[in-house]
């Protein structure tokens, strides 16, 4: 089972998920870039409506379908048999030695229609044993048959679904290159609880100096706090 890190530092996106918080100013609305399209070089697309926000529809980020931040594991593994009809033996643990947080794990088919096999991790804090993040991943380590041109399928319809959603349009940010591929999306809500969306893979560099990235993983985080997250920390002056 992967692991999913509170910081994302395996992304090397850190300071671009965390947004303001890190000191980065403000994200910008991003140029499309032609770097996620895996058979072709056409530029990705944006929706023009993507920083409109209504906020009295503006979206709340509370957990991931019937799973809700601050839930126990308990709680978490029922909502998880009602959401998608598993056997509580088909729900896998893993503890994070790093960060002292564990995580509940199990493979979903079809999770985005026709999409393939997901693994959704569900981690719980360090201090507050509560659910402070979601992760989703899709790659061929979750279904070997997976494929570049499906990863990139996925990621263009998440991507599309959450321009929708009403986040605060300082937070939004989209087709970011990152170390090791692209932020297709981010976003937060009124509470600073976000969506980070990266497609990760290789680039290349084609004619006319144009750069390609080949997907081998999508990558989908709910998460609770970026600015503090409940992970820990060795305290100050120890060492």
């Amino acid at each position: 089972m992967r692991k999913f890190s509170m910081f994302l530092a395996f992304c090397g996106i850190a300071s671009v998920v965390a947004g303001p918080a890190y000191g980065q100013g403000a994200p910008r609305q991003q140029k499309a870039v032609p770097a996620p399209r895996p058979a072709a070089q056409a530029e990705a697309t944006v929706p023009a409506a993507a920083a409109a926000t209504d906020e009295k529809s503006a979206k709340a980020i509370d957990g991931f379908r019937s799973s809700k931040f601050g839930m126990n594991e308990a709680d978490v593994r029922a909502a998880i048999t009602k959401d998608f009809g598993v056997k509580p033996d088909a729900i896998k643990s893993q503890d994070n030695p790093a960060e002292l947080t564990r995580s509940v794990l199990l493979a979903v088919p079809d999770l985005l229609p026709s999409g393939g096999t997901a693994e959704v991790s569900y981690v719980f804090g360090y201090k507050s044993k509560t659910l402070i993040q979601v992760g989703t991943v899709w790659s061929k380590g979750t279904d070997p048959a997976m494929t570049p041109e499906k990863l990139f399928s996925n990621a263009n319809i998440l991507r599309a679904h959450f321009l929708g959603e009403g986040f605060k349009p300082d937070t939004i940010a989209v087709n970011t290159p990152v170390a090791g591929g692209v932020l297709m999306f981010r976003g937060s809500d009124a509470k600073d609880r976000s969506v980070i969306l990266l497609l990760q893979g290789t680039f290349e560099t084609k004619e006319n100096n144009q750069r390609v990235l080949t997907p081998t993983g999508l990558l989908l985080f709910y998460v609770a706090d970026t600015k503090s997250p409940d992970v820990f920390k060795l305290p100050p002056g120890q060492f």
